[in-house]
């Protein structure tokens, strides 16, 4: 069993097997499908409080991957172990089968979970992800889309230069700068886009490089993506892929997954970046909602 300690009114400490400390808290409540939601990165921390505010009528259950955020600065680095974190957060909180919500990298993490432990996830919601194919099908296009919107505001694009060469003598506040002129690019709302950086850089826990470059070489690798089309076509577990319209991501790169899939249903936000829920909360909430009350309708007809 997990050993826990009290952070919180509802904050808790989960202890992974291997001895890790892992910040995690839950919101809402009611009898709506149990969600538990992995943020992107990696090497960053949570920053879903907003979308799981906008799930109805249902616990949800939010943590900081190790290394991360409020979570032990602790290794190793991997998919693999990710996975386990993973499931060992679902074992603390007592859920026997639960819907993941993963949004960015950790809708590949919440894919992999589902894919490792198909009897153990009720529903899938891959937010703003990837796909299945190799990153380098569609990374340079995303390149080119970031450095073009990067400089659409003047300066915006020099001062990232200037950060980024920099790398490990950057101060915190540069580092914090550097994040926030990284992450605006996320936006589509060009007049809004800082502020909903600066939001999400609010606290701010710092960046994990290493495991940022060590799970990110991981999926550039080949054999990160070998026999996933034919896994994701045997899995047996609804999913919903929800786009934003404008991520810098190119959307048809979620194609292989969504035509891998047996159980899918897909929602593409319009004026959406890569933060859906923010800049269509209506969208977002009708989209999810409507996935959650059918994976609850599908439980209880079992």
């Amino acid at each position: 069993m997990d050993e826990t300690a009290a952070t919180g009114d509802r904050d808790e400490t989960v202890l992974t097997d291997d001895g890790v400390r892992l910040w995690t808290t839950r919101t809402g409540g009611g009898a709506g499908e149990p969600v538990i939601l992995c943020h992107g990165g990696p090497g960053l921390w949570d920053t879903l409080e907003e979308p799981a505010a906008l799930l109805p009528d249902t616990q949800a259950y939010r943590w900081d991957q190790r290394g991360s955020g409020r979570s032990q600065r602790s290794g190793p680095y991997s998919i693999e172990r990710s996975v386990a974190d993973l499931d060992a957060v679902r074992r603390h909180f007592g859920l026997d089968r639960v819907t993941l919500l993963g949004h960015s990298w950790g809708a590949r993490l919440a894919l992999a979970y589902a894919l490792d432990q198909p009897a153990l996830v009720s529903g899938l919601i891959h937010v703003s992800g990837t796909g299945i194919d190799d990153d380098s099908t569609w990374h340079p296009a995303y390149k080119q889309a970031f450095h073009r919107r990067l400089g659409e505001r003047r300066g915006r694009r020099e001062r990232w230069d200037e950060l980024r060469e920099r790398g490990a003598g950057r101060t915190e506040a540069e580092d914090r700068e550097y994040a926030i002129l990284q992450w605006s690019v996320d936006f589509t709302d060009r007049d809004r886009a800082r502020a909903h950086a600066e939001a999400m850089a609010t606290p701010w826990f710092g960046v994990n490089y290493t495991c940022n470059a060590t799970i990110g070489a991981e999926l550039r690798r080949p054999e990160a993506t070998h026999g996933l089309r034919e896994r994701c076509a045997a899995l047996r577990v609804p999913v919903l892929i929800v786009d934003g319209e404008d991520d810098i991501r190119p959307r048809w790169s979620v194609d292989s997954l969504e035509n891998a899939l047996p159980d899918v249903t897909r929602t593409t936000l319009a004026g959406a970046g890569h933060m859906p829920w923010t800049e269509d909360p209506e969208g977002f909430r009708a989209a999810v909602g409507a996935f959650l009350r059918d994976v609850r309708r599908r439980r209880d007809s079992r």
